[in-house]
């Protein structure tokens, strides 16, 4: 349910939480084996009991998404760690000190009761304690693991509102939590310390230099495609229109070309310039990397809200959060794993 009750009103014993009843039916949802959808600071999740395998394989059924894809487990804590892996090394202490609640997502050796369902049959699973504190409260009432990929169509791109969820899955969601559009917007940063050392696996808003501040350690971030993580197909996270790379100094002719087979074209850029158009539609992505993260995937769902064909992307500088912005933009373009 999105709205609160009318009964936490001020006076009644519910007024200092007016979410307190939508978590309660959360959590007797995700017991009973259905499907919510929870919002989390990187983008609403489709969350189910990661310990049903029943609840789990309605996540994939709503998803369309493979049975070999792994999910993300969501905590509440740090310390239900040793209950889902079975080696934590120290990094992996350090890390959740210093980032969970937050946008981290750690892989380790699963424990020998963790569903293959959840692991997509390997022999690690995927952790994460999430900083929203709608998220938190229902972990903490429900007092297991939520098996939570975004709540999206398989591919297509990840939702940051409540409205996109709705649009997304509809009826296949048992019960919607709203709570409000994503502090982040894009996916939480993925890292393996199932080996020695840190290995990024997909990247996020706690980028490379974050993690070897926190635990002293150099770190992989070379991205191997045969890895099977979340989010690394090589088309993911895309629009309808047709997603295409370009330059600032590019894009006039890739309007052009465009325009001369009869698409409707846009552009998402941090700016605008005058050399374009004015009939072009520009989506603007803000020119700070927190914002552009933001604001990234409601660009997306824009384009093709106003029924373009093709949009042409300019991808942010690679440093921070940007590159992890410009691995979205390469597989929304369905071109896999963006050139370091």
């Amino acid at each position: 349910m999105s709205e609160p009750q009318s009964a936490a009103a001020v006076g009644s014993p519910r007024a200092a939480d007016p979410h307190a009843d939508d978590v309660r039916r959360a959590v007797d949802v995700l017991r009973r084996g259905g499907l919510i959808g929870l919002p989390t600071e990187t983008v609403y999740g489709l969350g189910a009991d990661a310990g049903n395998p029943t609840a789990v394989a309605r996540i994939f059924a709503a998803k369309g998404r493979p049975a070999d894809h792994p999910l993300i487990v969501h905590l509440h804590r740090a310390s239900q760690l040793t209950d889902w892996a079975r080696d934590v090394p120290l990094a992996a202490w350090k890390l959740a000190e210093a980032f969970w609640p937050g946008p981290l997502t750690m892989i380790l050796p699963r424990s020998p009761g963790v569903l293959d369902a959840v692991t997509g049959g390997l022999d690690t699973v995927a952790l994460r304690v999430p900083a929203h504190p709608l998220a938190q409260q229902v972990l903490e009432q429900f007092d297991g693991g939520i098996a939570a990929p975004s709540a999206n169509r398989h591919k297509q791109i990840s939702p940051t509102t409540v409205q996109d969820v709705r649009e997304e899955l509809g009826a296949a969601v048992d019960l919607l939590l709203d709570g409000g559009p994503c502090r982040v917007g894009i996916e939480s940063t993925i890292v393996d310390l199932s080996n020695d050392g840190i290995r990024i696996l997909r990247p996020g808003s706690i980028t490379a230099q974050d993690l070897t501040r926190v635990t002293g350690l150099a770190v992989d971030d070379s991205i191997d495609a045969l890895v099977r993580c979340p989010g690394r197909m090589a088309s993911h996270y895309a629009p309808r229109a047709r997603v295409v790379l370009a330059s600032i100094e590019q894009v006039p002719q890739a309007i052009a070309e465009a325009a001369a087979r009869g698409a409707r074209v846009g552009v998402l850029a941090a700016q605008r310039s005058p050399a374009w158009s004015p009939d072009v539609p520009w989506l603007a992505l803000g020119n700070v990397p927190d914002e552009q993260a933001q604001q990234l995937y409601q660009r997306l769902r824009e384009a093709d809200r106003i029924g373009l064909d093709v949009l042409i992307a300019v991808p942010p500088s690679d440093a921070g959060v940007g590159r992890a912005l410009r691995d979205r933009l390469w597989r929304a373009a369905g071109l896999g794993d963006a050139p370091a």
